[in-house]
């Protein structure tokens, strides 16, 4: 029979871990490069931006009857869960709209560039070198055991962003991005799921929030340098296309972006575009109106300078000196007329 004293022993050397124990270690060290991981992710450039902070560097928005109401039509389709299109040419707003839009609904905003560049990595994330986290062990006094672990870094990029914090993705200019890039936005729209290879032999998976939404940007497949996206996508998207404003709105926006020139000279360089527009072959938008303005407010008040101002505008859409005369005829038959 024994006494309970050899059950009060001191054991002396390192204590040997239970299964349950080395569990709990392993799973602490993922934690902690978990939590590196998240800290890095943060301060960088690649996390959402709050809808106030967008709108800071968008603002002012130009709220009329023309675009409030696409505003709401985008956000109506959001509230349906749909992703959301806009197509135009260029010059016509659909980035500024995109980003109202987005403002307006108040989440998280995410925001990727489209290019011929852009592929599927850049989207959705990529191993970005080596991450290292180094845990003490104290069981003993004056015993210390370090262990150092080094594993792949993966960087989570803008699409896995947005879907992963239930933000907004503004995808601009998508159809400058290669078709093939876009394809995994398919599992994304259709079954709440990201899903691509690492390159590492596995394969990484992002549910998607349910307050994930995205609204697209493209001009139409006639301009330089877009792709024609692939079917099974665009039969996933609401297409709204966008024309040019009305002339009310064209006139808020001009002044909206140009405060040094009287809402006269604005109204008649507003007038100029558009009958420019119905004139020409030559794709002249609002973005043409806002550079005339600033143009118009810089330079000395001299005879025929909105014109000599508009034709500089738009002389890089054309290709030699005689189109650029027949456009300058143009302007100054238009000015004429007002």
């Amino acid at each position: 029979m024994t006494d309970g004293s050899e059950h009060n022993r001191t054991v002396r050397g390192l204590r040997v871990r239970s299964d349950n124990e080395e569990t709990q270690r392993r799973s602490k060290e993922e934690k902690n490069l978990d939590r590196h991981r998240s800290e890095v992710d943060e301060s960088g450039d690649e996390g959402p931006l709050s809808a106030e902070e967008v709108a800071k560097r968008f603002e002012p928005f130009v709220e009329t009857d023309e675009t409030q109401a696409l505003v709401e039509r985008i956000n109506n389709w959001w509230a349906a869960e749909q992703p959301v299109h806009l197509v135009g040419p260029t010059g016509c707003g659909k980035t500024t709209m995109a980003v109202q839009a987005a403002v307006a609904r108040g989440r998280p905003i995410v925001w990727i560039e489209g290019d011929d560049a852009v592929d599927t990595a850049a989207l959705v994330g990529e191993h970005a070198g080596k991450e290292q986290y180094t845990e003490r062990d104290q069981y003993v006094r004056d015993v210390v055991k370090k262990t150092s672990i080094t594993r792949d870094r993966w960087v989570d990029n803008p699409l896995s962003v947005a879907a992963r914090e239930g933000a907004t993705l503004i995808y601009n200019e998508f159809s400058r991005s290669k078709p093939a890039a876009n394809n995994v936005l398919l599992s994304a729209f259709e079954e709440g799921l990201l899903e691509y290879s690492t390159g590492r032999g596995a394969d990484r998976t992002v549910e998607v929030h349910p307050e994930f939404r995205t609204v697209l940007t493209s001009n139409s497949v006639e301009y330089a340098g877009v792709h024609r996206p692939q079917d099974a996508l665009l039969d996933r998207l609401v297409g709204i296309h966008m024309g040019f404003y009305g002339k009310e709105t064209e006139v808020e926006i001009v002044d909206s972006e140009v405060d040094e020139l009287d809402r006269e000279s604005i109204e008649k360089i507003v007038t100029i575009v558009r009958g420019l527009r119905e004139e020409m072959d030559i794709t002249v938008g609002t973005r043409a109106a806002i550079m005339a303005a600033r143009g118009l407010s810089a330079f000395p008040p001299e005879d025929d300078i909105l014109v000599d101002i508009c034709t500089d505008v738009l002389a890089s859409k054309v290709s030699s000196r005689e189109e650029v005369e027949e456009i300058r005829g143009q302007i100054q038959s238009i000015v004429g007329g007002i």
